[in-house]
């Protein structure tokens, strides 16, 4: 039986969706903070660049002051260790700052020539005051000092760098605190996409949780109702796996073998008191799941738990199941014992029934013995009493008396009427014997010969005698064309015999559908009728509601009807009141309902 398949969340695109989405909650507010930071502490690195260029400007001036004080003072004759070493280190100082500058102000062309100019006018100036402090100070002259101090001035390149360093300050300061600003930005913005995304995945897991939950309760559900289902069947139903261990079964399958509360887990051959152990049987069922086979309408005779032996069959199949990796064989186990003593029943009544069929056929083969008797041996001494009584009165001719002119006719007449009985019966006999030989039959057609034939009689016999013919459109049939002809020249017959005290007789034949398909045809006329009552003779045998005299026959004919009616699978009736004319009825069945044939039809 099938179960419901737990449906995958996290399959096909899910999965990598889910990836990205931890991929961007993580790595991209690392990187855009990354980002951000390295772009803040470049910036804040320009500022202290900035502060750096603009303090070894002022080192380097000082070192330069430094040097010049300290020539002034050698120069005025102020000299001792404290003021050589000051100057000493100013001077070892200076080449240093000039080339930290330059390598400061490397990315600035302008600072660089103004660098340039400065490192030029200090060296000039440099080399004045060395020449001042290395010479005595009786040697040194007011245009030495002028030398140092005016000529090559330097203050003004120190301005001027500073200045450019302090607008340089300012603009990366701006800029440095736009990049702090966009990084506050890009980490509130981070944060909230890490909300939001985290959010979405929040949402996505919920809703897939949700879903597979409600998954897993129609899954439970579809297999309560999978179980009850199975429990409801009364077939009994089990599943084994490879080790012919029991799966699952259903209740019909455990009041069968006396399995008391659940046999999952138990071999199979355990269970029914040996139900169970045929070899041949557990072979079939280990093939259907190691080969793929199915194994069909498989006889066995098992004794059950209630002792009763019976006999089984057994179908089974391979059956993959949701929540196993191997198969399962599914068995069904029909009982048919009833079935079997049905068949054998059956059997030992056809075998009766042939018995009674050659009775039958013994019987028929002495009608047939008879009806040849009947046909030869009485017709035979019917035409002498007939034949002799005519010579008779021929002989007799015109001496013969009224009581002898009597005698002879109805000894002639009873002869005659004698030998129509032997034909009718004759003619009913064959219509009880003979084979179907069904084909198309023209209903219209079939009247109108019948009709023809009718009316010519009655023209030869009652000249004065009016019919008039009301015949609706009839349809074609699948019947015995011979039978069917039968059936109507003995209606129509009787129609014309019995509406012979009505001037004019009035014959209508219609035609209808029943319920069930049926043709349904009419014959009604305006002649004598007869009273219900004794509807139920009308067509037996020799059965008369008429004398010979009034209305003449041999009361075969309407029993021909129903007998050729009742083999084509129809029926007949009749309706009729005393005076008021009759109605006969009969029915024909749909062309897929007609009886077999045991001959071809023609």
């Amino acid at each position: 039986m099938p179960a419901s398949v737990l449906p995958q969340p996290l399959s096909n695109w899910r999965l990598p969706a889910l990836g990205l989405a931890i991929v961007l909650i993580v790595v991209t507010p690392f990187l855009v903070l990354r980002k951000a930071a390295v772009d803040t502490d470049a910036a804040w690195a320009m500022v202290v660049h900035t502060h750096e260029t603009e303090a070894t400007v002022h080192a380097l001036a000082g070192d330069m002051r430094n040097m010049e004080s300290g020539a002034l003072s050698l120069a005025a004759g102020v000299d001792n260790a404290l003021l050589r070493a000051r100057v000493g280190e100013s001077r070892a100082r200076i080449p240093a700052t000039l080339q930290k500058l330059q390598r400061l102000t490397r990315d600035n062309p302008d600072q660089q020539l103004r660098i340039g100019a400065l490192q030029t006018n200090i060296l000039l100036r440099k080399a004045n005051a060395d020449r001042i402090i290395d010479a005595e100070a009786a040697d040194v002259t007011a245009a030495d000092i002028d030398a140092m101090v005016a000529r090559y001035p330097i203050h003004e390149l120190i301005e001027e760098i500073v200045a450019e360093e302090q607008r340089l300050l300012s603009d990366r300061q701006a800029r440095a605190e736009r990049v702090e600003q966009r990084a506050r930005l890009a980490t509130w913005a981070a944060m909230a996409g890490q909300l939001l995304l985290l959010g979405g995945v929040l949402a996505y897991s919920t809703r897939q949780i949700a879903h597979r939950l409600r998954a897993e309760t129609d899954a439970q559900r579809a297999s309560a109702r999978a179980s009850v289902v199975l429990d409801t069947v009364r077939e009994p139903i089990v599943a084994i796996d490879a080790a012919q261990r029991v799966v699952m079964h259903n209740v019909a399958f455990a009041e069968l073998y006396g399995v008391d509360g659940d046999a999952r887990g138990q071999p199979l051959t355990a269970l029914g008191d040996g139900a169970w152990g045929d070899e041949r049987t557990l072979r079939r069922l280990a093939d259907v799941l190691s080969r793929g086979r199915e194994l069909w309408d498989h006889e066995q005779v098992q004794r059950t738990a209630d002792g009763v032996e019976r006999t089984m069959v057994l179908n089974a199949r391979r059956m993959p199941l949701p929540d196993r990796d191997d198969a399962v064989v599914l068995v069904t186990v029909s009982d048919i014992s009833v079935q079997k003593a049905s068949d054998r029943q059956i059997r030992e009544l056809n075998r009766q029934l042939e018995g009674k069929i050659e009775q039958v056929s013994d019987v028929n083969r002495e009608l047939e013995a008879f009806s040849y008797s009947v046909s030869h041996d009485l017709r035979a001494p019917l035409r002498h009493i007939a034949g002799f009584g005519d010579k008779l009165g021929r002989h007799l001719g015109d001496g013969i008396d009224d009581k002898s002119q009597h005698y002879l006719e109805v000894m002639v007449s009873s002869a005659k009427r004698m030998s129509a009985l032997i034909d009718d019966l004759l003619v009913y006999s064959r219509l009880g014997r003979s084979a179907l030989r069904l084909q198309t039959v023209d209903m219209q057609s079939l009247v109108a010969e019948t009709r023809a034939m009718l009316d010519a009689n009655n023209a030869a016999e009652a000249p004065d005698h009016r019919i008039e013919w009301r015949i609706a459109p009839l349809p074609v049939v699948v019947g015995d064309e011979n039978m069917l002809r039968q059936v109507w020249l003995n209606l129509l017959g009787n129609a014309v015999k019995y509406s012979r005290g009505s001037e004019p007789a009035r014959i209508e034949i219609g035609y209808g559908r029943d319920g069930d398909d049926a043709h349904h045809f009419q014959v009604r006329d305006n002649g004598a009728g007869f009273d219900m009552q004794y509807a139920g003779k009308l067509f037996g045998v020799f059965q008369r509601l008429h004398a010979a005299s009034e209305f003449p026959g041999t009361g075969i004919g309407l029993a021909s009807v129903r007998r050729v009616l009742t083999r084509h699978g129809g029926r007949a009736w009749a309706e009729s009141e005393p005076g008021n004319g009759a109605t006969f009825h009969f029915t024909l069945p749909a062309a897929g309902d007609q009886p077999a044939s045991n001959e071809s039809k023609s």
